[in-house]
């Protein structure tokens, strides 16, 4: 015995599709008489008929979803949505994750590690509040990323910071710390600061001379850290998948808005206490002027009428 099966109701969609193609099979002919007008007409009746009476059991697109260009428009604060859709939370083969990391391992899944983006969001923003901290404090800092795909990024991030960012894009020299006289000179290390504030790695694992080197001159180091690294190389670590671009391009942008914000605080300090300043100078000079004028004693008449009293 076979069974009825409903079928399926179709999308107004495909059927927009369906009619449209014979509304335009029926216009690639010239209508010449009266009879193609009125075939015409009544197709394009039954059309509007139809879609009437199917787009309510059909679907209708309200937004579209267009990629972030997160290079050069990056968003000021990151979400687990847009970290889950760089990849961030992928992480090395489970055979490879360090123990130390541990903490901030979801599970495994097809021998993955897979990253918990429920550690990764706190501890950006934490690291993006230490970025804004220095920032304002007329820190310098240094974004490091020597891979070849990343290091757009960290020009452009060290771009946002103005005169307080800086980068190494293509590789950090042995001792640019630790040498520091050597290598830049002795005049050059007594009239500039050699030494950064805070140094922010996009691929710590091939960058451990320059955190060696920062932990010695006691400089805060920010990392993200992948599951085959150990967290505790660096103050701050975020981890996140060192290796997608797109994920690098999220962070890098959260910290480096961050900085620009702590200069524009650090230019809205100077400016107040500019204007304290002036408006300081501005009430001695006043004082001043009412110091220097000569005294007058009262000249005028004495009334005859007035009393004197003896104290």
């Amino acid at each position: 015995m076979h069974f009825l099966r409903p079928r399926p109701v179709r999308s107004s969609l495909k059927f927009s599709t369906l009619w449209s193609r014979q509304l335009s099979q029926h216009a690639q002919g010239r209508l010449e008489t009266e009879d193609d007008w009125t075939d015409f007409q009544q197709t394009r009746t039954s059309l509007k008929t139809l879609m009437d009476g199917m787009s309510q059991y059909g679907s209708e697109q309200t937004s579209q979803w267009s990629l972030r260009d997160s290079l050069h428009r990056p968003a000021k604060d990151a979400t687990l949505s847009a970290l889950l859709a760089s990849g961030a939370h992928f992480g090395h083969a489970a055979s490879r994750m360090n123990p130390n990391f541990l903490p901030y391992a979801y599970g495994t899944r097809a021998g993955i590690t897979l990253i918990d983006l429920d550690h990764t969001l706190p501890l950006l923003r934490r690291a993006a509040k230490v970025v804004r901290a220095v920032a304002a404090n007329d820190g310098q800092i240094v974004f490091i990323g020597t891979r070849t795909d990343i290091r757009p990024v960290v020009q452009k991030a060290a771009q946002r910071l103005g005169a307080q960012g800086f980068h190494v894009g293509d590789r950090w020299l042995p001792g640019t710390l630790t040498n520091k006289w050597q290598m830049f000179g002795h005049e050059t290390v007594r009239s500039k600061r050699i030494i950064p504030d805070l140094v922010i790695l996009l691929n710590p694992l091939q960058n451990m001379n320059a955190i060696q080197e920062c932990a010695l001159s006691n400089v805060p180091t920010i990392a993200i850290v992948d599951s085959n690294v150990d967290p505790r190389i660096v103050m701050y670590p975020i981890p996140a998948n060192d290796e997608s671009p797109r994920t690098a391009e999220i962070i890098a942008g959260v910290l480096s808005i961050a900085g620009r914000e702590g200069i524009s605080i650090r230019e809205a300090e100077m400016q107040r206490i500019r204007m304290a300043v002036d408006t300081a100078w501005e009430d001695f000079h006043k004082m001043q002027e009412v110091q220097s004028e000569p005294y007058t004693v009262d000249s005028r008449p004495r009334d005859s009428n007035a009393v004197d009293f003896d104290y």
